[in-house]
């Protein structure tokens, strides 16, 4: 069995399972007044900064995913990525977390292989990318026996595509998927090159209240095409191409609404003149 190893364990999030967990509840605990108005959860959208940063949300987003029963598949949606770049997809057996190995699901990955062109990922062969593999400890924890489809998608039109074909060929397959897209918004000061607003307080309301808002405006909207242009435009989403085609996935597993769990920046933990911004947003349908 092929396992690809947790890169960003013991940096970025905890490597032992009782650290992880102990954060895990911590971050439960943060939000445990808070009540999510949607039924029938298909998908979301997480930030995936180090936990410290960004955990809580992801963690309180990955959560609303739980049912009465849990998913077949968690399709994870991830990775840096250009409008030119190709599309990814990660096949090895196992991927390593704290909680224990994490199955990477066959038959559906099968039947993406079979419609589209992906550049296949090996263990001797891939890109250390954060975005997905943050999400992991979470849905090990959450779901320990659903497996994950892991893939990145640049920010184009095609993406879509693919995102509209899980859901067709899920139901055809006779599996419960659910989708989560990952990415960060707005990477403001001189670290990133990004300083339209200056410095200072002004520039952090700016971030929060205007430049944040409008990508977070697009994906409460479930428009992928307005996510796209949001982060062309204003460079208020890392990953624009997984947030967009995370919405076409989990519309078309049914979603017709959208509801914010939480926004934060890094800001918030560390105040300085460069920061990052994070959202968790949910999927699903008004409940009854």
């Amino acid at each position: 069995m092929k396992v690809r190893k947790a890169m960003f364990a013991g940096s970025w999030y905890p490597d032992r399972a009782a650290a992880c967990e102990k954060e895990i509840k911590q971050f439960l605990k943060e939000t445990a007044s808070q009540r999510i108005l949607l039924d029938d959860i298909t998908g979301g959208i997480v930030p995936h900064a180090a936990w410290y940063f960004s955990g809580a949300i992801a963690c309180n987003v990955i959560r609303c995913l739980k049912a009465e029963r849990s998913p077949d598949v968690i399709v994870v949606l991830g990775m840096h990525l250009r409008s030119d770049s190709p599309v990814y997809l990660i096949t090895e057996d196992l991927w390593e977390t704290p909680f224990g190995e994490i199955g990477i699901e066959r038959e559906l990955s099968g039947e993406l292989i079979k419609k589209f062109s992906f550049n296949i990922e090996v263990l001797d062969h891939f890109i250390q990318d954060n975005t997905i593999e943050l999400q992991l400890p979470f849905i090990k924890y959450f779901f320990p026996d659903t497996k994950i489809i892991p893939i990145g998608v640049p920010p184009t039109k095609s993406s879509f595509e693919i995102g509209s074909a899980l859901a067709e060929m899920a139901v055809g397959l006779g599996q419960t998927v659910k989708v989560i897209g990952s990415t960060d918004l707005t990477h403001y000061g001189l670290n990133y090159g990004f300083t339209p607003k200056g410095t200072g307080r002004s520039a952090v309301d700016w971030v929060k209240t205007k430049n944040d808002q409008r990508v977070i405006d697009a994906m409460i909207a479930m428009d992928p095409d307005w996510v796209i242009s949001e982060a062309k435009e204003h460079q208020n989403a890392c990953c624009a191409g997984a947030a967009a085609t995370a919405i076409v996935t989990a519309k078309g597993f049914g979603a017709r609404k959208a509801e914010a769990v939480a926004y934060a920046s890094s800001y918030d933990k560390n105040p300085d003149s460069s920061f990052v911004g994070y959202v968790g947003i949910v999927y699903g349908d008004e409940t009854a």
